[in-house]
């Protein structure tokens, strides 16, 4: 068996920003105790990955974090053999490394994972919790300590990218959203540095953006973009530039959403 890595770099030293909108630090404290898999289910930017940063410094454990894109294989998350100059050597994935030794393991946006690479994870997410390594004909138990935590964004769901049930029934899921105005507002004054009559012109704005959805806009303004915006207000550049440097730009490439979402935030500005 490979020896132990040093983990430490994983570990969270420092308690991260975390406001709890409901009951979801309580539903993940239940479902650590258990070592159920997670499932945190929410728009982009509204903290699914600050929370699981929360958690991970809450129970005290290494968390591992793995970005899913299309191009993910298998092996990305499991390991390889590799060319050394000492020959053919194993290399455990951050998937099997969280296993072997007790990290939480976080899948963000697993969705954009292919569909035969999320299948590595269902023998670990039902009672064997269990990884086969098939090119090492080895089959390893979880660690006691080990967790797997997945996000995704239920408004890309597409036939094309979305979970399979048999994949989604082996979580406990958590629902997320974007905070209620005054609460968002808390977050954006702690997290960019703004006052708090800019923290609540830039939620009224998203509020605005996020009107917008389904009429050319796939998703409003997320709280990260508003903790982003009001970083470049607080630092000195006009409210109006911040916001279409931090939300409008970003947001929409199409000439005709930009302009009806410039109106839309210029009402907010009188």
């Amino acid at each position: 068996m490979p020896s132990a890595p040093d983990l430490s770099a994983y570990r969270i030293a420092v308690e991260p920003y975390y406001r709890p909108v409901g009951d979801e630090i309580a539903v993940f404290e239940a479902a650590w105790r258990h070592r159920l898999p997670v499932m945190l289910k929410g728009p982009t930017g509204c903290g699914k990955t600050r929370f699981v940063e929360y958690m991970a410094w809450r129970l005290g454990r290494p968390l591992i974090t793995v970005a899913a894109h299309e191009d993910m294989t298998a092996a990305d998350l499991a390991g390889r053999f590799l060319l050394t100059p000492e020959g053919t050597v194993w290399h455990d994935g951050p998937l099997t490394q969280a296993v072997r030794h007790g990290a939480i393991c976080y899948l963000d946006e697993i969705v954009e994972a292919r569909q035969d690479t999320t299948v590595v994870i269902h023998p670990l997410t039902d009672a064997r919790r269990m990884l086969p390594l098939e090119k090492r004909n080895e089959l390893i138990p979880a660690h006691a300590d080990f967790q797997l935590v997945i996000s995704y964004n239920p408004g890309y769901q597409s036939a094309v990218k979305d979970l399979k049930e048999s994949t989604k029934q082996r979580f406990v899921a958590i629902d997320f959203d974007y905070p209620a105005p005054a609460l968002e507002a808390e977050i954006v004054m702690r997290e960019a540095g703004a006052d708090l009559a800019l923290a609540r012109t830039l939620v009224a704005i998203a509020a605005c953006s996020r009107n917008l959805r389904g009429q050319g806009l796939d998703e409003g303004a997320s709280t990260r973009m508003l903790i982003h915006t009001g970083r470049l207000a607080a630092g000195g550049v006009s409210l109006e530039a911040a916001v279409h440097a931090g939300i409008v730009l970003p947001i929409t490439d199409d000439a005709d959403v930009r302009q009806a979402l410039g109106s839309a935030i210029s009402a907010c500005l009188v």
